[in-house]
């Protein structure tokens, strides 16, 4: 069982950055693939970044060059760098784990609660 923790959102202006973080439970964090969903408002959850055991990363289209995903596996933590932020990024993020390589909300087991954030114009 993995509970997580997600913190570190808040209102921000377009072309801010924030920093999310995600805190696990459990011995076997370094296991997981971890990632980074998110949901607006009358939308669907939609993939944002995930990082594998091995660290490999991968980015949806719509984040690529401006978010980063890092893990820390001895502070059984996930952190996602958030840079020039635009208020289409504005939503409620959710940090999951699962044994998968894949980036559909469907393979990941675990969510926190999400943290929201609001970029404003």
């Amino acid at each position: 069982q993995v509970q997580l923790v997600e913190s570190g959102g808040g209102l921000v202006q377009a072309g801010g950055s924030l920093r999310l973080t995600c805190v696990a439970s459990g011995r076997t964090f370094s296991t997981y693939a971890m990632g980074w969903f998110r949901q607006a408002p009358g939308k669907e959850r939609e993939f944002v970044a995930r990082i594998l055991w091995s660290a490999v990363t991968g980015y949806a289209d719509s984040v690529k060059g401006r978010f980063s995903i890092s893990r820390d596996n001895a502070k059984n933590t996930v952190y996602l760098q958030m840079n020039s932020l635009k208020p289409e990024d504005t939503a409620v993020y959710y940090c999951a784990a699962g044994r998968t390589s894949d980036t559909a909300s469907h393979f990941y087991n675990y969510w926190g609660q999400g943290t929201q954030v609001t970029v404003s114009s």
